[in-house]
């Protein structure tokens, strides 16, 4: 009884208060997202290769039969079922959209999206064949519509099963996954807790609970690492990407943390039985078997971070096979110059906080770490970053190699790797992170990158406040048209030999 009273007066619904979701609306209301587009064209392609199967079945049966030659055939394809065939791939993104299959495939069971696919497939070419019969279209081969029909399905099927299972693979290896943290650590938190533990194919990775005052089952829980007020700088220096809210508390704390929340990029939901009359404007959405619903979401772009990363294996893989020559000459220049390795291992902070070995040529003399802390007073940079334009540590062939980023080459294996991007911020030091405030980390979102919106715009300014200013601009606004504009504009500033 004390719960439910608790749970009305922290109700948003009613007269009182809807909170805004910013999430797009599902089905068919809210705007596409790039990701959704693009899986978009992948269906429309799907049906376009299932009925060119089609299409060389009928005609290899015609062409046996000597009924219709195979040219015949594919005449009769282009010439008349080709409108049908667009017919059938709007109504096929039309349903799949409506049944929200373009959403991240966390909200709903393998079993439940092959069924809803194989509904939106059915649907269409019902709607497919009751066109084709009113338009009397009786030179269309039923044989085809029903193929491609089929087809599509089983394709679509096909794809998306082994979409999930490349997504789960990652998940269970740690990549791309979600980090959570979860308010109230009472029977439904630890429930919560408990679910997200056994499914990690779903990608949430639990950091701690959060106290709620007066809301505690057991204030001993050792694993309560923060209460709400300190729990968006919590979020933030753990790079949680979602908070849960599992049991009641009050509407106006619980409307300043989500925009607090959203200002920080940072997920917020709710356990929906626990608020009733909850955001009437936002849908029931199922982690596992939990019901949640998001306060507030970001549209995840991972269409977008595919093709980014397509983009960095290639091109890496590509510059490091055409680059060899020049590495092998810089290689040898390093070698013979000075003594010491040839290339220079640090060990830099990447996403969301994890060590990486971060690999450059090597430009100064082996012992250039040790005598780092006797030159602090020829610092020419303001705050964490530190920078001597005539370092004495410099070798002769190192300050060339960095007057045109030739050190650099050796990262292309990190992006290979995956633990680097092409364009991203500069992968810091674990002492620089040491000195970062809360806000800083929203850097440390992304992949770090080769080159970056600061080394095109503000290579030179000392400004450390410049520095972190661009890279969280770049974090907030990345686009995969910033990341061309980027390399485009870095090939100017490495010719133009401005690097130190």
């Amino acid at each position: 009884m004390m719960i439910r009273d608790i749970a009305d007066q922290a109700s948003f619904g009613g007269s009182t208060f809807r909170l805004e979701n910013t999430r797009s609306a599902p089905g068919l209301l809210g705007k596409p997202s790039v990701t959704g587009t693009a899986w978009a064209v992948l269906d429309v392609i799907t049906a376009l290769i299932a009925s060119l199967i089609a299409l060389r079945f009928r005609s290899e049966v015609a062409e046996s039969s000597g009924v219709l030659d195979a040219i015949g055939v594919r005449q009769q394809l282009w010439g008349e079922f080709g409108l049908y065939l667009a017919w059938f791939a709007v109504c096929l993104v039309f349903f799949t959209r409506s049944y929200g299959l373009y959403g991240p495939i966390q909200n709903r069971s393998g079993l439940h999206e092959q069924r809803m696919t194989l509904q939106a497939t059915l649907i269409s070419g019902l709607i497919l064949c009751g066109t084709v019969y009113l338009s009397r279209g009786e030179v269309v081969s039923r044989i085809v519509v029903t193929l491609s029909v089929l087809l599509t399905g089983a394709m679509l099927c096909a794809r998306r099963a082994l979409w999930r299972s490349l997504v789960y693979s990652r998940y269970r290896d740690g990549l791309d996954t979600r980090s959570v943290l979860i308010i109230g650590s009472g029977r439904v938190g630890q429930a919560l807790r408990n679910h997200l533990e056994s499914l990690r194919h779903l990608g949430f990775r639990f950091r701690g609970f959060i106290s709620l005052s007066g809301a505690e089952e057991d204030s001993r829980e050792p694993d309560i690492i923060g209460n709400v007020g300190n729990c968006l700088q919590l979020a933030r220096a753990l790079f949680v990407d979602e908070i849960f809210i599992s049991v009641p508390a009050d509407k106006q704390l619980v409307i300043n943390l989500v925009q607090e929340a959203r200002a920080l990029g940072i997920d917020v939901r709710v356990v929906p039985d626990l608020y009733d009359g909850l955001a009437w404007n936002a849908p029931v959405e199922y982690v596992g078997q939990f019901p949640t619903i998001p306060l507030h979401r970001r549209e995840f772009p991972i269409g977008a971070f595919m093709l980014k990363r397509v983009l960095d294996i290639t091109v890496s893989s590509v510059a490091l096979l055409l680059l060899s020559p020049i590495l092998l000459i810089v290689a040898l220049s390093v070698r013979l110059d000075s003594a010491g390795p040839i290339l220079y291992r640090a060990k830099r902070i990447g996403r969301k906080g994890h060590t990486f070995c971060c690999y450059k040529f090597r430009t100064m003399v082996p012992n250039a770490d040790a005598l780092r802390e006797t030159m602090d007073h020829l610092n020419e940079r303001n705050g964490i970053l530190f920078k001597v334009s005539n370092d004495p540590r410099v070798t002769r062939v190192g300050r060339l190699l960095r007057k045109y980023s030739l050190d650099e080459l050796p990262q292309l294996w990190n992006v290979l790797r995956g633990e680097m991007s092409l364009v991203g911020p500069r992968p810091p030091l674990a002492a620089e992170v040491e000195q970062y405030e809360v806000s800083h980390l929203r850097r440390l979102d992304v992949l770090p990158g080769i080159t970056g919106l600061w080394q095109v715009e503000a290579r030179q300014d000392p400004s450390f406040d410049s520095y972190i200013s661009l890279d969280t601009a770049y974090v907030e606004n990345w686009s995969l048209w910033l990341d061309l504009k980027i390399l485009v504009r870095t090939f100017s500033v490495v010719l133009s030999g401005t690097g130190t």
